[in-house]
């Protein structure tokens, strides 16, 4: 049992990072500031885990980490923690931001900031 579930907490730490690419690709293309570092495993598979930060307002920033080890979601502004989010919680965040950017993007055609 045990190890099924490894299995699938690693099926879910790659799609999740799958899904920080894409997220930082298309906040890129509207003109938002993000990126999102990948990290390998040692053992030739790619998408271990990865590292998202997006600046989603004027000092506003974001910070999205998921690996083998945990996820955690760290919110801060003018370089002041705001808030921190892990696990569950941490995901459902990164699900706010990608759904405020999908509304922005259908209101305005080329939002230029993301508001949080």
């Amino acid at each position: 049992m045990f190890l099924r579930l490894s299995e699938q907490y690693r099926s879910v730490v790659q799609d999740l990072v799958m899904s920080l690419q894409a997220l930082a690709s298309s906040l890129k293309k509207e003109g938002i500031t993000a990126t999102c570092y990948v990290c390998d495993d040692g053992e030739g598979r790619n998408g271990s885990g990865a590292s998202f930060m997006a600046e989603i307002g004027d000092q506003h920033m974001v910070r999205f980490l998921v690996s083998d080890f945990g996820i955690s979601w760290v919110e801060s502004r003018n370089g002041r923690e705001l808030v921190k989010f892990e696990g569950a919680e941490a995901i459902q965040e990164l699900q706010r931001i990608a759904s405020n950017l999908q509304g922005s993007r259908q209101e305005s055609g080329s939002p230029q900031t993301l508001q949080g």
